[in-house]
């Protein structure tokens, strides 16, 4: 018999996405008959499958509800309730960053003062057992205070403080995010398993843990764990001691990195495995979008990146029943650490992001590649971050501004003239600002062979050539890992890199 209660992503405290249908939804004993009372009307539902679900019609923005939930044996009160925009904060590890961490995050944690923001953090647990169902219990929307907030996402956060000043609504972050996923983790198997390229997921699982057991993996990540914990701390005191050792001279002293661990049942890094421990314990909670900040762990396989990036946005979509929801991605910045060589995977995983917006219908794309830094994976400045998906969400979704405030210049077309190539832009109709000395790009002829590319900026159009390239067929920009960035539309949003050709 299940026990009668509310999804988790329910509390005090919560937002509720104005002017869309409101799902409220959780599970109970089949066949009753349960009640959701909310700002003095009744609706009522029957559990089949110890599953129900009560729709309350749209509503607008208001704060200060109360919520009743019964089964005419239990009832559940929530109050404190706010209507407003809920946005679901998705991806890896920078766009888990935390406040506290971000640059200016301790100061904004000290002085912002009743940003009308609230979250919700998702149960971090990769395996469901009986702990995951009591901290799940536990967790709880919560509004912004100093000691509140310090974990929340830092790029969550400052897209809802300055969504909610703009519209004047409260903003609720739904924050669904793992450092070092892959957008693997956060589909269903099956989504995974119809496509040839994308199978491979699964097919390294599967060869993982080929013969052993639920408990021998348990038992073996339990171990890695306990290894892992002590290695980590033996790390940090290492690179106090001495921060310019090189990942190399670090696991030569200390042994190798075992991280993410062994790949089985109890691994957050698993295909699919955050998507049924975290992603569906809260489909389908009413919102009115997706923030999605990830990629890094994808360069692995930069070449399905795009295939593997939109049957995810399908799929979520799918999830939530409904096809038109906004998808707004953070194309990746610069970064390379000082020992890596510059193999250009980045720039792929990019490309790939961009693709995905200009194929997909209702996505935007946050243009980020100035807010790299070298030898750092976790950019401390996530506010640029935040403030340009808010960008997006405003002329995407509530079309408050227009697109040539939104986007910086990106890449449209291209013709040669005259032994030279002139490119043409999107969002340019003001021209570019260029920062210190023009650089980045690079042209080619037909043998593919790039070089170092002088500009001419023409208004909305720049004009690109080499005295070393006499017939040049193809041009890119910042098609490196990391470099500097000089190109700006006069907003102050970078030109997105390019390349003429795809694949080229």
């Amino acid at each position: 018999m299940a026990k009668f209660k509310a999804a988790a992503v329910f509390s005090n405290n919560m937002v509720l996405q104005r002017e869309k249908n409101i799902k409220v939804f959780g599970r109970g004993e089949n066949d009753t008959t349960v009640t959701v009372s909310f700002d003095n009307k009744t609706y009522t539902s029957r559990i089949k499958d110890e599953k129900w679900a009560v729709i309350i019609p749209p509503m607008p923005a208001g704060d200060g509800y109360q919520m009743m939930i019964s089964d005419g044996d239990k009832t559940i009160n929530f109050d404190q309730i706010a209507i407003g925009e809920v946005w679901l904060a998705g991806g890896q590890s920078n766009m888990e960053y935390e406040l506290q961490n971000c640059k200016g995050g301790k100061e904004m944690l000290q002085n912002d003062r009743a940003p009308n923001v609230r979250f919700y953090y998702t149960n971090k647990l990769a395996y469901m057992d009986e702990n995951f169902f009591e901290m799940e219990e536990k967790t709880s929307w919560m509004k912004f205070s100093e000691e509140n907030a310090v974990a929340w996402s830092a790029v969550g956060y400052t897209f809802a403080k300055k969504l909610a000043k703009d519209l004047g609504v409260t903003v609720g972050i739904i924050g669904c995010n793992w450092g070092g996923t892959s957008a693997a983790c956060w589909m269903g198997e099956e989504s995974l398993e119809e496509d040839f390229d994308l199978n491979i997921y699964l097919q390294e699982y599967k060869e993982a843990i080929v013969g052993k057991t639920e408990a021998e993996q348990l038992k073996e990540y339990k171990e890695y764990e306990v290894y892992h914990m002590a290695w980590d701390k033996k790390c940090n005191e290492l690179y106090t001691m001495n921060p310019n050792l090189t990942w190399d001279e670090v696991q030569e002293i200390l042994g190798v990195c075992k991280w993410p661990g062994p790949v089985n049942c109890a691994n957050f890094y698993r295909p699919s495995g955050l998507y049924h421990c975290m992603l569906q314990r809260i489909i389908p909670y009413t919102l009115r979008g997706f923030l999605y900040y990830q990629g890094e762990e994808d360069a692995k396989r930069p070449s399905i990146y795009q295939k593997l990036l939109s049957r995810m946005i399908r799929q979520w979509r799918e999830d939530w029943e409904d096809h038109t929801l906004p998808f707004m991605i953070v194309q990746l910045p610069m970064h390379r650490y000082k020992h890596e060589p510059d193999n250009q995977t980045w720039c792929l995983i990019r490309e790939a992001q961009m693709r995905t917006y200009q194929t997909l219908k209702n996505t935007g794309i946050a243009v980020i590649i100035d807010c790299g830094e070298f030898n750092e994976i976790h950019p401390k400045d996530k506010k640029p971050v935040g403030e340009r998906l808010e960008l997006q969400a405003l002329y995407q979704v509530y079309h408050k501004i227009s697109d040539q405030e939104a986007y910086g210049p990106i890449f449209k077309s291209y013709q040669i003239v005259e032994g030279k190539i002139e490119l043409s832009f999107d969002y340019a109709n003001n021209g570019f600002e260029v920062r210190g000395e023009a650089a980045g790009f690079e042209i080619a002829g037909e043998d593919l062979n790039y070089l170092k590319a002088e500009i001419t900026l023409l208004g909305n159009k720049i004009l690109v050539s080499s005295q070393e390239v006499d017939n040049p067929v193809f041009a890119r920009y910042c098609w490196t890992n990391y470099g500097e960035v000089t190109i700006f539309g006069r907003n102050g949003i970078p030109l997105a890199p390019f390349r003429t050709v795809f694949g080229k």
